[in-house]
C-alpha cells in the first residue's frame, strides 16, 4: 500500500515538472497534472494540499539533491577541500539537465511569491555561511590570505550558480565540470597565502 502511494506521488511530481516546464506555473492546472500523471484529483490532494505545495515540494527536492552533492568534510587544508567540492558540480549538471524551464520557473516564482522566495533564498544563505566559515578556517590555518571571508564566499557561490546557468543555456558550449574546476583553481590562486608552500595550496 505504501509503495503504491509513493509511486503515485512520484508520478505527480514528474508530471508537474513537465507541466511547469512546458506551460509555466500559472497555466499548469491541477487537472492537467492529474491527467498527465494518470491519477485522480483525490489522489493529488492526498499528497499535496495545493498546486503551490506541489511546487514547493519540487523546489525542496532539487535543493536537497544539491545539499547531498556538496561534501562537508575537510581535506588536508581548505584549498584542497574547496577544489574537492567542484566534483559536486558534476552532480548538479546531471540533476539539472533538461530542466532549464523548471529552474526559470523557480526563480520567476520566487520574485513574486514570498513563500517561494524564502524557500529559494534559504540554501543560498546557508551556503554563504558555510563557505564563509571555510574561508575563515583557511585564513587561520595560513593557507589563504587575510581577505574578507564573506565576500570570498559570495564569489564562490556566484561562480557555482553562474556556471550552472551557463551550462543549462549552452550545454555543449564547454566541458562545464572542467570549467568549474579551473574557475576554482583561478580563484584560489588569488586567495592563496603567500607564506604557504605551493604544494599545500590544493594544486597548481
Amino acid at each position: 500500500m505504501q509503495q503504491r502511494s509513493e509511486e503515485t506521488r512520484s508520478r505527480i511530481l514528474k508530471a508537474a515538472v513537465r507541466r511547469f516546464s512546458d506551460h509555466g506555473y500559472e497555466a499548469a492546472s491541477v487537472e492537467a497534472i492529474c491527467e498527465d500523471a494518470r491519477v485522480s484529483k483525490g489522489a493529488f490532494y492526498h499528497h499535496f494540499p495545493s498546486k503551490h505545495a506541489l511546487f514547493l515540494a519540487l523546489l525542496d527536492s532539487w535543493l536537497k539533491s544539491l545539499d547531498g552533492a556538496v561534501p562537508h568534510s575537510g581535506s588536508e587544508n581548505i584549498p584542497a577541500t574547496l577544489l574537492g567540492m567542484t566534483d559536486a558540480f558534476r552532480h548538479m549538471l546531471v540533476s539539472a539537465s533538461d530542466r532549464l524551464p523548471m529552474f526559470l520557473e523557480f526563480w520567476l516564482k520566487a520574485s513574486r511569491d514570498p513563500k517561494v522566495w524564502r524557500a529559494t533564498v534559504a540554501p543560498y544563505r546557508r551556503y554563504h555561511a558555510f563557505f564563509t566559515s571555510l574561508i575563515e578556517q583557511g585564513i587561520r590555518e595560513g593557507s589563504l590570505a587575510d581577505v574578507d571571508a564573506s565576500v570570498a564566499a559570495r564569489m564562490i557561490s556566484s561562480i557555482g550558480m553562474g556556471l550552472l546557468l551557463q551550462s543549462l543555456l549552452d550545454p555543449q558550449g564547454a566541458e562545464w565540470d572542467e570549467v568549474a574546476m579551473q574557475s576554482m583553481r583561478t580563484l584560489l590562486r588569488g586567495l592563496a597565502s603567500t607564506t604557504m608552500p605551493a604544494s599545500a595550496k590544493g594544486g597548481p
